[in-house]
């Protein structure tokens, strides 16, 4: 009896192929933001750090030498504003991606940035789980191939990129109250909030304010310091973080 031949492997039976990693160049002038930058996206999987530069001048001469993907990019820049850098680079060809870690909040300067390639814009001050969001979404979205079916697919590839994951909360928070916590403390100017007054400001307990002032320190937006009165202990002052 002859033997039947073995079945033709299957997609599933093929091992898949090593997936390049995304090659990443962060350009920041805070040395120590920097680290931090290069140091977040060498956690994420399928990402490498090939470079950190301080400038825009320190940048170009990386992309002149160094293959890069993607650029993790502040905007703010000490000889220069990042979009400059980014407008000389598609002006010599360059295809890099590029997502913009900045306090920038003119909706003017995203504009130009998207049509000039900016594919994220990651709002300082963040922690990793924003960031490593960002980078999830821009690493499906570069890895989709193939022609798309029809309009649906063209727009779901586009949405992993426009709609970010709500970051969970701590057990007990509130999206609608801290988002009050957290307009009262950015309106409050340098002098910044005491859980009090923040407490009387939106309404809740003192207990509570406290808590969602803590989260806001736990997550980088905010910073907390003692303030020392006349008489008793000091009370603690919560402030709007700006990078």
């Amino acid at each position: 009896m002859t033997e039947s031949p073995p079945a033709p492997a299957t997609r599933r039976d093929v091992p898949a192929p090593p997936q390049t990693p995304i090659r990443v160049l962060v350009v920041e002038d805070d040395p120590v933001a920097a680290d931090a930058h290069a140091l977040y996206v060498s956690r994420m999987p399928g990402f490498i750090v090939v470079g950190v530069a301080h400038s825009r001048g320190d940048a170009t001469q990386i992309l002149k030498r160094t293959p890069v993907d993607l650029l993790l990019l502040d905007l703010y820049l000490p000889d220069g504003h990042g979009l400059q850098l980014v407008r000389s680079l598609r002006s010599a060809g360059h295809t890099a991606d590029v997502v913009a870690v900045t306090s920038a909040r003119d909706l003017a300067v995203v504009r130009e940035g998207v049509s000039l390639g900016v594919v994220q814009y990651v709002l300082k001050p963040f922690t990793f789980a924003t960031l490593r969001d960002r980078l999830a979404r821009y690493a499906e979205f570069r890895a989709a191939a193939g022609e798309a079916s029809g309009q649906e697919e063209v727009d779901r590839a586009l949405a992993v990129l426009r709609t970010p994951q709500p970051v969970a909360l701590p057990k007990g928070l509130a999206a609608d109250t801290l988002h009050a916590i957290t307009q009262a403390l950015r309106t409050a100017g340098p002098e910044g909030l005491s859980a009090g007054a923040a407490a009387t400001a939106v309404g809740i307990s003192r207990i509570t304010a406290r808590r969602y002032l803590e989260h806001l320190v736990d997550t980088g937006r905010a910073t907390r310091a003692p303030r020392y009165g006349q008489v008793g202990r000091p009370e603690l002052h919560y402030r709007w973080a700006t990078p």
